[in-house]
């Protein structure tokens, strides 16, 4: 369900939109009717949750990676 409320009223019932936005709902903070914001859960980004190594042998990198590119390919990236 989207829910769209105006500052003013998203002011008052903040604690209500903020226990939609946990259960699923699109909650939209709008100005004058128009959208400004949306109010969404906070997922937890911190590394704590990443694997060192996880991606190893995904992933190939050519033999000559750190060659010196060549005057055709310079001249390439100085357009």
């Amino acid at each position: 369900m989207v829910i769209t409320e105006n500052i003013h009223s998203a002011k008052t019932h903040l604690s209500r939109l903020i226990g939609h936005a946990l259960r699923g709902d699109e909650v939209i903070v709008a100005k004058a009717g128009k959208p400004l914001v949306c109010i969404v859960p906070f997922h937890d980004r911190s590394p704590s949750n990443r694997v060192p190594g996880s991606a190893q042998g995904m992933f190939t990198m050519a033999e000559d990676f750190d060659a010196p590119l060549t005057e055709e390919d310079l001249a390439a990236w100085e357009k």
